[in-house]
């Protein structure tokens, strides 16, 4: 992927290239073997863990990425997240980058990672139990209630075009937190037609560059949040028809300037002494 076609495999010519995790968090090989153990539940470490490296030259930075070199990784994501969905026992995917030691990164290489998990993280459930429930409340989606909101109020909008909206969420749980979300409703960001990749593949390296200037290139992590595998399986009556109408995808990205500790773990809110009009305007002026 992204390569030369007349180069050879593992030589140079190379552009974007997908490869398993040397020290994955899942394995491929083996079944669920879901089971109970006394009031807990047990099961298999099943999944799968690839890295996607983004680029051959090891101090490449996303943040100065051409919209050519964005729409590369971009088709990456959506080629293996596409493929990994084939795969029956998989619930989610996650595609996520961690940038900086203190945002998990092990190794200075510009790379993403895609983990495919046999279950829906209750993180994510319970967004989609709160997009669902607005849904049935309403007949909207209250990912479109939220950006209509924020580009009338224009407080916190960054920045905008044609098919993307980035802004800092009211509320936000950290320092210069920022979210990207798209115009069109769509649950899935495979689902992204020629248009909104091209568009994003503008806007998402800006925002990245947006915290480089103004922060200082600290520590940050982005995190593609989907919807899980909607592919109907016998064994699994959570899913629901509304789900492409209820649920938007969106970015988060999150800079790492401070430090989640007791009182964050404690009681699940966060202290954040940067307020997101503050924020939103820093960012804009970078």
């Amino acid at each position: 992927m992204g390569r030369d076609p007349k180069a050879p495999a593992d030589t140079t010519g190379w552009r974007v290239r997908v490869v398993p995790n040397k020290f994955p968090a899942l394995s491929p090989s083996g079944e669920l073997d879901s089971q109970a153990a006394g009031m807990f539940d047990l099961m298999n470490a099943v999944g799968a863990h690839e890295v996607v490296i983004e680029h051959p030259e090891a101090h490449w930075d996303i943040a100065d990425a051409t919209p050519d070199e964005m729409s590369e990784i971009l088709a990456a994501y959506i080629a293996r997240n596409q493929a990994l969905r084939e795969d029956p026992r998989f619930r989610y995917i996650l595609t996520f980058r961690n940038y900086g030691t203190a945002a998990g990164a092990s190794i200075n290489h510009p790379h993403s990672q895609i983990i495919a998990l046999p279950v829906v993280p209750k993180q994510v459930r319970d967004q989609l139990e709160v997009a669902r429930e607005h849904f049935k409340a309403k007949r909207r989606s209250i990912f479109g209630d939220l950006v209509r909101q924020e580009l009338q109020s224009g407080q916190r909008i960054v920045e905008d075009n044609a098919h993307f909206v980035v802004l800092c969420p009211y509320a936000s749980r950290f320092p210069f937190e920022m979210q990207i979300y798209p115009k069109r409703q769509q649950n899935d960001f495979t689902q992204m037609g020629a248009e909104e990749i091209a568009a994003l593949s503008d806007v998402l390296p800006r925002t990245l560059g947006r915290i480089k200037r103004a922060l200082g290139h600290p520590a940050y992590n982005m995190i593609m949040q989907t919807s899980p595998i909607t592919a109907p399986r016998a064994d699994d009556p959570t899913n629901w028809t509304t789900i492409a109408q209820d649920y938007c995808w969106h970015i988060d990205i999150l800079p790492r300037l401070t430090q989640v500790a007791g009182f964050e773990w404690g009681t699940g809110f966060y202290i954040n002494p940067v307020s997101p009009e503050s924020a939103t305007q820093f960012l804009k002026e970078a």
